[in-house]
């Protein structure tokens, strides 16, 4: 759902930071938020007039030859390289993942997020897994991790992810994602987001639950837009699912003029990557 009447493409830094958190306030309006890994990618989906835009820790880590979900330095770099290249060149805000934080403790977390805020994110995406599918961290200290960043940088939107649900065999019940969610949101946290949920019932059990904007990761085949609002949920997002078409677009392109036939689907042209690359805050060279 990308027709948000958006104050905030038109507003400075501090400006679209309050109007960043005031689209997750629209009951009945969910933000829907794309996520993408390069410069282009964010450019490209801000130019189709999407409200808001985040960033993809697989999309980033892969398109850098690195795994997702390990905290690797590599990535974190180039995480932040991505922030610092998007400072100024949207006309909307955006978030970014930083996966776990990269290790280190709250402070260095704090630190990181400071300095995504300086060059102008509006949010952050942190989850609590362990690095490499290692298990759940320990909730308190999750929570002393959110206090600090939001100690630091108070207008950041921080987006708590609980991954109790993600890419698990037996997840818990859900009053276990419900009681992390309660540590974090009394942290200071300003939305959660629980991966993984798909069915509506159990959707709706969180919605009730958790007296914050529901963060929901789009199930292709599982989800519409308007189920999802019609539930409660007041963000929904992509997460690599655009990077992974992109990739598979790619190869059936590649693959179809290989076959002698035309590549299906709309690719844009060399004029319009080019007046993307090169715009700034909505259109200063």
């Amino acid at each position: 759902m990308t027709t948000h009447a958006d104050p905030a493409r038109t507003l400075g830094p501090a400006p679209r930071s309050a109007a960043f958190h005031a689209l997750h306030q629209a009951p009945g309006r969910p933000l829907l938020l794309p996520n993408a890994w390069d410069s282009a990618s964010a450019a490209a989906l801000a130019d189709a007039g999407h409200p808001a835009i985040g960033t993809t820790s697989l999309g980033i880590a892969a398109a850098h030859g690195r795994p997702d979900g390990l905290g690797l330095a590599e990535v974190r770099d180039a995480t932040l390289a991505l922030a610092r290249r998007l400072a100024g060149r949207l006309p909307c805000p955006y978030t970014v993942d930083i996966e776990g934080g990269y290790g280190g403790g709250p402070a260095h977390v704090a630190d990181l997020a400071a300095e995504l805020a300086s060059y102008g994110a509006a949010g952050i995406n942190v989850e609590d897994g362990l690095p490499g599918g290692g298990g759940l961290q320990e909730a308190a200290r999750q929570a002393e991790l959110i206090a600090a960043v939001k100690e630091r940088t108070p207008g950041l939107f921080v987006n708590a992810r609980v991954d109790t649900h993600w890419l698990v065999d037996a997840p818990p019940p859900l009053s276990v994602a419900l009681a992390r969610a309660e540590t974090y949101l009394a942290a200071g946290a300003d939305g959660v987001f629980v991966p993984g949920v798909t069915a509506a019932a159990d959707i709706a059990t969180l919605v009730d639950g958790i007296p914050a904007p529901l963060n929901i990761l789009f199930a292709p085949g599982r989800h519409t837009v308007r189920e999802l609002a019609d539930l409660g949920v007041r963000r929904i997002s992509t997460g690599s699912l655009l990077f992974r078409t992109a990739l598979g677009a790619a190869c059936a392109a590649a693959d179809a003029i290989r076959a002698g036939t035309a590549p299906a689907g709309d690719a844009l042209g060399y004029a319009q990557v080019q007046r993307l690359a090169t715009e700034r805050d909505g259109g200063d060279a």
